[in-house]
């Protein structure tokens, strides 16, 4: 196996960390100028249901499906390639164009739907006005995710995973720049969603030219390659969207819930979203075109390298990340957002939900290298099965913590629904796992479980130092923004110290995670 993968897993990486940088920067903006309020929790349930389905049907699902069926046809030549993405683009569009008409009429049965718990008439119809103006991001962005794709397939890893930084500069500029002008000032942000995927879409266009995969959006005569995607993909949408599927039905609890949990839920699922996007979504891009073609060409062997080398990067970054954000959220969230209208008690709440969501890290990860293992073989049936099981498991879960929060009456119930997604989600990567095993698509895993205890060694010795050594909230509410941040840098800085040493000590060596 070439060096080639973890070059290109570090291009996606780093492109996709300065994305989410500048995601904490726009989260951060967000609630110092808006608050956690009924009005952020309105927006977030705006945005959340065409992010939505931007997850599954253009990221997920629609990848997943696409990207195998792509590149088995390079074997027929260019032309067929470009066909073939010709025809997906017509069809494509016409769905996509369907749904963005049934978001925007019925915007106020769909706010119903997924926050039934909203009480305040007024709060339900900013969130369905909102909604209105939302809904053709779908459009926009699973275009995006399409050619996003094509490039990827290209071997142009850098463009689409830098696309994302178009999305927090609009709603960077539409809170600084825009709200003030609005009569409904958290409606700008709306608005910027809806900038940025126009945005996002054109800043590809010129990237797919250059590479001659620019689309011309065709409907007749559609290939035998785009009946198959979408054979494939119609069971893609829920097998690889379970844990967006869950996050989903925990936005739906919270609201009924008390005003801010929907805002809390999505503050902690953006924090644990930095690691699974740098690692798990960076690692699954590279290694689907990579798989799809070993497949395609029966190297068994190298198949079973490019998944083991793919769990052994994960596995790595997962424990360290989980134990990380476990000691350090509430000094994160004191540090990036409790400002002016986020409150300490809001920041106590947050980093409830923050730790129940980092404790299902290592699975949110490895759900996203395991099931490529499935979709490079166009095998899109077993990922669904698993799924219904861990949305059943999640349901069940969500259900008993609920009862068992106030039963009891313990703090932040929103976290127990926090915790219900992590738990579900060890469901779904475990299955995933065995699955792959029994069908001897990955074998000979003696080396990756030696390494699984130096992990594990490594990152627990890590996190009671820092448990140790970090001050109480208290001192850090009292710190000014500079010595917030110098302080968290530094404790990350010594956790990352302290874990390579001890790997280091413990006999790991770079080679050991090389492809």
């Amino acid at each position: 196996m070439s060096k080639k993968p973890f070059k290109s897993t570090l291009t996606v990486g780093g492109m996709t960390f300065i994305s989410r940088i500048f995601g904490y920067v726009r989260d951060a903006i967000i609630f110092i100028v808006f608050g956690a309020n009924a009005g952020t929790d309105a927006f977030f349930v705006a945005f959340r249901l065409p992010n939505f389905l931007r997850r599954i049907f253009a990221e997920g699902a629609f990848s997943q499906a696409f990207v195998p069926v792509l590149t088995g046809s390079l074997n027929d030549g260019e032309t067929q390639f470009k066909r073939l993405i010709d025809h997906m683009t017509g069809v494509l569009s016409v769905i996509l164009i369907i749904l963005t008409v049934i978001g925007i009429v019925f915007s106020p049965v769909l706010i119903f739907i997924f926050a039934p718990g909203f009480d305040d008439p007024a709060q339900e119809v900013l969130a369905s006005d909102m909604l209105k103006i939302t809904a053709p991001y779908i459009l926009f962005i699973s275009l995006t995710a399409l050619s996003g794709s094509i490039l990827n397939i290209r071997q142009k890893f850098a463009v689409p995973a830098f696309t994302p930084v178009l999305l927090n500069l609009s709603l960077i500029g539409a809170s600084i720049w825009l709200a003030p002008r609005m009569q409904e000032p958290v409606t700008a942000l709306a608005w910027g969603v809806l900038i940025a995927g126009i945005a996002q879409l054109l800043f590809q266009l010129p990237y797919l030219a250059r590479v001659k995969a620019l689309p011309i959006p065709r409907l007749s005569g559609a290939t035998a390659g785009v009946k198959r995607t979408f054979r494939l993909m119609l069971p893609a949408i829920f097998g690889s969207s379970i844990v967006q599927i869950n996050l989903l039905v925990d936005t739906m609890i919270a609201s009924f819930l008390v005003a801010g949990s929907i805002s809390w839920l999505y503050i902690s699922d953006r924090f644990v979203e930095l690691p699974l996007a740098l690692f798990g979504i960076a690692t699954a891009t590279v290694i689907l075109p990579m798989l799809s073609r070993q497949h395609v060409n029966s190297e068994s062997e190298q198949f079973n390298q490019t998944m083991q080398w793919a769990m052994k990067l994960s596995l790595l970054i997962a424990i360290p990340a989980m134990l990380g954000l476990i000691v350090l959220a509430g000094p994160i969230i004191t540090t990036l957002i409790q400002y002016r209208e986020f409150s300490a008690f809001d920041t106590q709440m947050a980093s409830m939900s923050l730790i129940a969501y980092a404790l299902g890290l290592p699975a949110f990860i490895f759900i996203k290298v395991l099931a490529p293992g499935f979709y490079s073989r166009q095998d899109t049936k077993t990922p669904v099965k698993i799924g219904v099981v861990a949305m059943l498991v999640n349901i069940a879960l969500n259900l008993s913590f609920l009862w068992l929060w106030r039963h009891f009456e313990m703090p932040g119930t929103h976290s127990g629904l926090a915790l219900a997604t992590s738990l579900s989600a060890y469901v779904n990567a475990t299955l995933l796992f065995i699955l792959l095993k029994r069908s001897q698509v990955i074998y000979q895993l003696a080396e990756w479980i030696q390494m699984a205890v130096k992990v594990f060694a490594g990152s627990l010795i890590m996190m009671l130092v820092l448990y140790w050594l970090i001050p109480q909230p208290a001192t850090w509410t009292e710190w000014g923004t500079y010595i917030r941040f110098v302080y968290l840098i530094g404790f990350i800085a010594l956790g990352a110290l302290i874990y390579a040493s001890i790997l280091l000590a413990l006999g790991l060596r770079p080679r050991h995670v090389r492809p």
